[in-house]
């Protein structure tokens, strides 16, 4: 759907909300930080491509730009991609945090602390 010499872009088989882009190297690389600094470079054009098109098709509210690099992070597929999911007010009760929520126990905890410094 989208592509450049060396990342492509596709729609997500289950997309958590309508229009969720994966971005991926051609070459296989097992995670973020196996790719070189040119694929990276290239991985961020693609994703600022594929913002570009979501907000055309879909007019997300918001997005969520996400890479898990390893099993405890919660990887299942050794090839890296990059989420790139659009978000809608009401798509969620309460998206505040954001990927800090990854681990709801301690979301609310590092909320907290936030309030607290400021």
């Amino acid at each position: 759907m989208l592509a450049n010499d060396l990342c492509v872009a596709f729609f997500d088989r289950s997309p958590v909300n309508p229009g969720h882009l994966l971005i991926i190297p051609k070459a296989h690389r097992r995670d973020w930080f196996a790719m070189t600094d040119v694929e990276r470079q290239a991985m961020a054009a693609l994703l600022e491509e594929g913002k570009a098109l979501l907000a055309a098709r879909f007019q997300p509210d918001g997005y969520n730009i996400g890479l898990n690099c390893g099993a405890a992070a919660g990887q299942t597929v050794f090839h890296c991609h990059c989420h790139l999911i659009p978000r809608y007010v009401g798509d969620m009760s309460d998206p505040r945090g954001g990927v800090r929520g990854v681990i709801p126990s301690r979301q609310r905890t590092a909320i907290s602390q936030q309030a607290k410094a400021l």
